[in-house]
């Protein structure tokens, strides 16, 4: 089984390597071919390592030894278990559906070649974090994917909007993985390893307050990796990437790094309830908070973008309570359906002539039949529709909630399962149904070529069926995270009937009131609908605080201190050899006399320095 480890682990690496030889080349289909088929190599292979570990086994290797001194010993150590083949199983899946609608739609892309090479790259940095045995390789997988995101956000690096983004993601999760490198300290510092096995055994015997700063910290990472507020912008702001990386952020790497940090740090969040309540604290502000910015939002990958921070904060309540397995299975079932969703908006936006306005749009039923169909689908399971995967999934963490008694956080989840309904199906019918704008416009939408739409089916159908495998899916990770008992048998039903009604009173909500288009443009002066635009003012703030300060500062160093002294420094001392090369320049004017006259100068010059030296240390010695 190690053969197949490796050929899931690196046949990404290979297929990023392979495009990066033709990056500077005109566009060749083989590269997303290759590539794409290595990915799907290592799908086939990440399913039989599944099907070997729900036999009861799992894979350990060490590839080799990484760091060894004094007492430290960090091994390339990898391990397919319960939770890591599971991972493995979601980022190829997504993965490998993302590659090969990536050659239809980046055909006409001049950086098809490097495109790919990125692309695969991103994959290969995200299967290293899931995979790896220990903290370190972990967060050299974590850098990875930051690295391969600030590549990717910002592929179109003529955009100024795009390099910027890129930037800020980049930026802010440098911020926070300065947090979890500080966890990562902590733990080899008081146990002496950074193995899971041998830090989970131990981490009981730490003293409470210890471990509490180490789950502290290591949670600012997945703050900053799965943009939990205060660390949320820049998750919006990548939309200015291409469509395929939005849909493997937010579906299969990145952005469920830092859920996947805390399901598999299990043992140490275990020993701190309180930092569990908090992060299910925040996870359910923050699923509210972004449900209601995509409320009002007019581009369509923002608005999906949103949900995903939303679906996001819905898996750090599961965690956060306790409820591992739950983060873990919501993790695996938004994953299909959120990746259908931005694929779908890909094919959207081709068509439209990369317009991302639902308001100019409208009718688009008629002529993208297949991508609305795919997008509908998606968007029932994301509002949680029996018996689509969002209703299975979603509906778990709510009877979480519910189960730990922690009500408050059961209402804010319930609100937010009516807001999602709302905003995924005011989407829908501003974009494919109602009037035909987009002839206002001028746009000539047409549907994605055929293959792209056939690549999308195996998400369509695991958006409805993945939730089906809860019982399986229960069986085979709770064997290695902690089970839940639900208190919760005797509401069961009550609870599912109440989220469900929300659920659709939100979708006939939503079909009601955009059955004939947009509103009216008066409800965009109300401060309501101006709060929720802006993001609750928040960027604006945040580059008051910040970015002008941080702006203002370098302005300053750059001209008083730079300029004036470091510069000027610098030209002085330059200056004055310079002029003491002119100065001297008539020792070697090649004239006897002038030359005779400078040796008989240095020779008085070494005389009187001998005579001093000479002296001084006679008076010493008296």
């Amino acid at each position: 089984m190690e053969l197949y480890l490796y050929i899931a682990l690196f046949a990404p690496l290979v297929g990023s390597l392979y495009a990066a030889l033709f990056g500077a080349s005109p566009k060749s289909y083989h590269t997303g071919l290759i590539a794409s088929g290595l990915l799907f190599t290592s799908l086939v292979s990440s399913a039989i390592l599944l099907s070997y570990v729900m036999g009861g086994h799992t894979v350990h290797v060490e590839l080799m030894t990484w760091m060894a001194t004094g007492d430290l010993y960090i091994p390339f150590g990898f391990v397919v278990d319960q939770v890591s083949v599971v991972m493995m199983m979601v980022v190829t899946i997504v993965s490998t559906v993302v590659h090969v609608y990536s050659i239809g739609y980046m055909d006409h892309d001049k950086g098809f070649n490097r495109f790919f090479s990125y692309l695969s790259a991103f994959v290969f940095s995200m299967m290293v974090l899931v995979m790896s045995d220990n903290f370190a390789g972990l967060f050299i997988g974590w850098e990875g994917v930051g690295l391969c995101s600030w590549l990717l956000i910002g592929f179109w690096y003529h955009k100024e909007s795009a390099t910027w983004a890129a930037n800020e993601a980049f930026i802010m999760n440098r911020i926070a993985d300065l947090g979890m490198l500080i966890g990562i300290f902590l733990v080899y510092w008081n146990i002496g390893s950074l193995q899971y096995d041998v830090v989970f055994a131990e981490i009981h015997n730490l003293d409470q307050k210890v471990i509490t700063w180490i789950g502290i910290f290591l949670f600012i990472g997945a703050m900053g990796k799965s943009a939990q507020f205060p660390l949320h912008p820049w998750l919006a702001d990548a939309m200015e990437g291409p469509t395929p990386v939005s849909a493997l952020i937010h579906a299969a790497t990145m952005v469920t790094a830092g859920v996947y940090l805390v399901i598999r740090a299990n043992p140490i969040y275990s020993e701190i309830p309180d930092v569990g309540y908090f992060i299910a604290s925040l996870g359910a502000f923050v699923a509210m908070f972004a449900a209601t910015m995509a409320l009002v939002n007019r581009d369509m990958k923002r608005i999906i973008a949103y949900s995903t921070l939303s679906q996001l904060g819905y898996m750090f309540v599961a965690a956060g309570l306790g409820a591992y397995w739950v983060a873990l299975f919501h993790l695996m079932a938004h994953a299909f359906f959120k990746a259908l969703l931005f694929l779908g908006a890909g094919n959207v936006m081709h068509a439209m002539s990369d317009e991302l306005d639902p308001v100019k749009m409208g009718g688009l039923y008629k002529v993208m039949k297949g991508t609305a169909i795919l997008m509908i689908l998606a968007s029932v399971a994301l509002a949680g529709i029996w018996p689509f995967a969002g209703f299975f999934s979603k509906d778990k963490i709510l009877e979480v909630a519910f189960s730990s008694e922690h009500y408050i956080l059961w209402g804010t989840l319930w609100i937010t399962a009516g807001l999602t309904a709302f905003y995924s199906f005011r989407l829908i019918m501003l974009a494919f149904f109602g009037e035909e704008r987009y002839k206002q416009y001028g746009f000539h939408p047409h549907e994605a070529y055929r293959f792209m739409l056939v690549v999308m089916s195996p998400l369509a159908l695991l958006a409805v069926i993945a939730g089906w495998f809860e019982h399986d899916f229960v069986r085979l990770v709770t064997t290695l995270l902690p089970g839940f008992e639900f208190h919760t048998h005797h509401v069961e039903l009550m609870l599912i009937g109440v989220t469900s009604l929300i659920a659709v009173g939100g979708i006939v909500t939503a079909i009601l009131m955009y059955r004939n288009g947009p509103l009216s443009t008066k409800w965009e002066e109300h401060f309501c609908y101006k709060v929720l635009i802006n993001q609750y003012y928040i960027p604006k703030l945040y580059n008051e605080i910040f970015t002008k300060p941080y702006g203002a500062l370098s302005r300053f160093a750059w001209k008083e201190i730079d300029i004036r002294i470091v510069d000027a420094t610098v030209d002085m001392i330059a200056n004055a050899i310079y002029k003491t090369g002119e100065n001297t320049r008539d020792i070697q004017n090649g004239n006897l006399s002038t030359m005779l006259r400078w040796m008989v100068i240095g020779l008085v010059v070494l005389l009187a320095l001998a005579v001093a030296f000479t002296v001084g240390y006679n008076a010493i010695g008296a």
